[in-house]
């Protein structure tokens, strides 16, 4: 089950946080529950009708939980990087850092993480080196399913992408 409210979600948490500072930022959730990052490349044409100044792609971790091969993940979220450059040169990016669990192997594991820090570093992307720090594995702050956090757990997202994001704004 997901979340109540939009305005629990880190993104909205975000965006409080932006209208307390009065800066003048409209925080667009096109997030999709279960959504891959094949799915996110198919899908983000619509959101570049709107003016972007700064992108956060949060997407990957829906390909690691299915096994989807690593080279597609990074194939697929480079062309959303592509994209959103593209039309929007000027744009700061953020990319936030996706980990799995340890059952889908050590190998692919490591492979899955190492996309993250590769793609920022390509891009010149702001990077959060693992979005659910301190979320992950904390039953406390996830929903039933163990894999969604709950509304604690995304004040505590909202954080981890806040260090990085404030500065941009």
């Amino acid at each position: 089950m997901g979340l109540e409210s939009q305005t629990l979600a880190f993104p909205g948490i975000i965006q409080h946080w932006i209208d307390s500072l009065d800066l003048p930022y409209r925080v667009i959730n096109a997030g999709l529950s279960g959504e891959t990052s094949a799915a996110g490349n198919e899908r983000i044409d619509w959101l570049l009708n709107e003016k972007i100044d700064i992108f956060v792609l949060e997407l990957g971790a829906n390909d690691g939980l299915r096994g989807i091969p690593t080279e597609e993940t990074q194939k697929n979220l480079q062309g959303i990087i592509d994209k959103v450059t593209t039309k929007y040169p000027d744009c700061k990016l953020v990319l936030t850092g996706m980990m799995i669990p340890p059952s889908m192997g050590g190998d692919y594991g490591k492979a899955f993480s190492a996309i993250f820090p590769a793609l920022a570093q390509k891009n010149n992307m702001v990077y959060v080196p693992f979005l659910l720090e301190g979320v992950a594995g904390e039953s406390a702050l996830n929903q039933q399913d163990g894999i969604h956090p709950t509304a604690e757990g995304h004040k505590i997202l909202a954080e981890n992408v806040w260090q990085e994001l404030k500065p941009l704004l």
